[in-house]
């Protein structure tokens, strides 16, 4: 892995409030250049073998591949839920000024 991997890391969570506390915290921290926040999903998941139905947001942040532990982490420590969904999605490409963008705001750069 090189200092110039990037990555999406991908989250949910039960309200925007949260979401926007989080969010904030991650940018404050440089663990990440941005986070979009996307209001109003609508989950369908087996929890203790029951089928849920609940309203959600999903945040999508931008970051290094070498801060998706750090990343993971806070947001897992911060979060409401016992189980937060949280995973990474590898960057394989896209507008080089942007991915630069990335890069050059978030910690250890």
């Amino acid at each position: 892995m090189t200092d110039d991997e990037l990555t999406l890391v991908y989250a949910t969570f039960p309200d925007i409030g949260v979401a926007e506390s989080v969010a904030g915290m991650l940018v404050e921290r440089e663990l990440v250049a941005c986070a979009n926040i996307l209001p109003n999903m609508i989950s369908i998941y087996r929890w203790k073998g029951r089928i849920e139905q609940d309203t959600e947001v999903s945040m999508i942040a931008k970051t290094r591949t070498a801060l998706v532990a750090d990343v993971t982490a806070a947001i897992v420590e911060a979060h409401p839920y016992d189980t937060p969904a949280v995973v990474a999605v590898p960057v394989t490409g896209g507008s080089e000024p942007f991915l630069a963008w990335i890069r050059s705001e978030t910690g250890g750069s």
